[in-house]
């Protein structure tokens, strides 16, 4: 039986942590930065987790990472 693909996509956006958790980068500072806060532009910079839902989907998307 082949081998599984890696989603190429999913591969690039999560990192796996090393209790296993997928580490992934937060939504909305790419533009209209101006109306936002210090407090918020600076907390969009952490990283954030994924939800434990989404974590099979995504794990099973990147099989060998």
């Amino acid at each position: 039986m082949p081998k599984m693909k890696t989603k190429r996509s999913v591969a690039k956006r999560f990192k796996i942590t090393g209790t296993g958790k997928l580490k992934r980068s937060k939504a909305f500072k790419s533009h209209i930065l101006t109306k936002k806060s210090a407090k918020t532009k600076r907390n969009l910079r952490k990283a954030g987790l994924v939800s434990e839902t989404q974590e099979k989907i995504m794990k099973k998307l990147m099989p060998y990472v």
